[in-house]
């Protein structure tokens, strides 16, 4: 017998093939595992991540200054906020493309 789930899954099936016509359905089918994949890739990432915070020596706080320090941002006297802000107005420097003087 078939289930809720399984009806649903049929009416689907169905809908995609009024819809975009048998001939796209492989096309269709394939953007679907590529997006299920990145998916899952962006879940494993995200993950390990997490994983790495966690089991870090380091407090997020020290990462915070480490990073601004690299990036040549002073971090005595401020607060978290004031670094990240600053880390962030960096990056965008850094995106923003640079004019060329003539």
């Amino acid at each position: 017998m078939i289930t809720g789930w399984e009806w649903i899954i049929v009416a689907v099936i169905i809908i995609a093939v009024l819809l975009w016509g048998p001939n796209k359905l492989p096309e269709l089918a394939r953007a679907v595992g590529q997006a299920r994949r990145e998916f899952e890739k962006a879940s494993k990432e995200g993950q390990t991540f997490t994983t790495q915070i966690l089991t870090s020596p380091t407090s997020p706080d020290d990462t915070l200054v480490k990073n601004a320090k690299e990036l040549g941002i002073t971090t005595e006297g401020k607060t978290k906020d004031q670094i990240l802000q600053e880390i962030v107005q960096k990056a965008k420097e850094a995106k923003e493309p640079k004019e060329v003087k003539q």
